[in-house]
């Protein structure tokens, strides 16, 4: 039986994959666009009607209409741990499978958080321009030993957990906020100390964000949340965009409330990341587009880093998200439940 399957939000670093594994039994059609509302217009008649499986990212918005446009769906699969992009009980009224993929990439996301706290930190990014700008006095860039700094982690899960120990391995003091606090992780082994959310954010030199979106916690980082943060503190997001508001982060960075910001993530990632999408959305979400002008406007500042969503972005990750894809998918065409959320 030959599984027709459409693969949306399809990026270079998954090429290799591909070009190396044999999926016998599927014909896979790439797109590089999200799959929403309106690139579904685009779609030949036939793949909507074939089509049994659906593989996307968090770009794309697996709405009803989405859902219903096709006629033989039988599984959606998300490369993500998030399915908030999904609308799951419109699936579950067609009996649509939705599958995702649990705890991937923490030593990737891990490891990319504290790069960019190096390179805020320790100026790496404006140093790296000193021969571009012949007016740049090197003192400028002085920095600070991490070891001297607290870091206040936002979510403690797998991502969040692996955060911790690199940290620790720099000498650094550790926070952390969690709705659920992980009892395993307040031994004497692991010495992380909870304590509430204003408190991480009065204290804490370094705020990262480790955390699902929920829709509860939209803009949990907004103008009230950087005005009790350190004047010389940063924020780090590798989480979800949703989570900070783009307006207040730009005002408190550039009127020096906060010192400066790293984001590898921001809502409307389809426009902000991707330019040939721009015109494209323009008439239909002047929301993204203006949250777009503020990222534009951020991405300026010397003391702030942006990234297009690539802190999980490594070979070792990919593989397993993409392994475990099919793994899941195969479990439920033979009629197994093992993956299904």
């Amino acid at each position: 039986m030959t599984i027709k399957m459409l693969v949306f939000d399809y990026h270079d670093s998954e090429k290799n994959f591909f070009g190396t594994h044999e999926l016998e039994n599927f014909e896979i059609t790439f797109y590089n666009d999200s799959l929403t509302e309106e690139t579904i217009k685009f779609l030949p008649e036939e793949l909507l009607d074939s089509t049994s499986v659906i593989s996307v990212f968090v770009n794309s918005q697996v709405t009803k209409n989405v859902i219903n446009a096709f006629k033989n769906l039988r599984i959606i699969s998300t490369r993500s741990t998030d399915i908030d992009h999904i609308d799951k009980s419109s699936a579950e009224e067609k009996n649509i499978s939705v599958i995702n993929v649990e705890a991937y990439g923490a030593k990737s996301v891990a490891q990319f958080t504290i790069g960019l706290i190096l390179a805020l930190v320790r100026n790496i990014i404006p140093a790296s321009r000193f021969f571009l700008d012949g007016n740049i006095d090197c003192r400028d860039f002085i920095g600070r030993d991490l070891s001297e700094l607290t870091l206040g982690i936002v979510g403690t899960g797998n991502i969040g957990f692996a955060v911790y120990k690199v940290a620790k391995a720099f000498g650094m003091k550790v926070l952390a906020y969690d709705l659920v606090q992980r009892q395993e992780l307040k031994t004497n082994w692991h010495d992380i100390e909870y304590v509430d959310f204003n408190t991480l954010l009065k204290k804490s030199d370094i705020i990262t964000l480790h955390l699902p979106y929920t829709g509860d916690n939209y803009h949990m980082f907004s103008a009230g949340q950087f005005k009790l943060m350190k004047k010389t503190a940063y924020l780090i997001n590798t989480s979800r965009g949703e989570l900070v508001c783009m307006k207040d982060l730009y005002d408190a960075v550039s009127e020096g409330i906060i010192k400066g910001a790293a984001l590898d993530v921001v809502t409307c990632e389809d426009i902000s990341f991707r330019c040939e999408n721009f015109a494209k959305m323009v008439n239909n979400n002047l929301k993204c587009v203006e949250e777009t002008k503020i990222l534009r406007d951020l991405a300026k500042l010397d003391n702030v880093i942006i990234t297009p969503h690539i802190a999980y972005d490594t070979k070792d990750a990919i593989d397993y998200i993409l392994n475990q894809t099919f793994i899941a998918i195969s479990d439920i065409v033979k009629g197994g439940n093992s993956y299904r959320i």
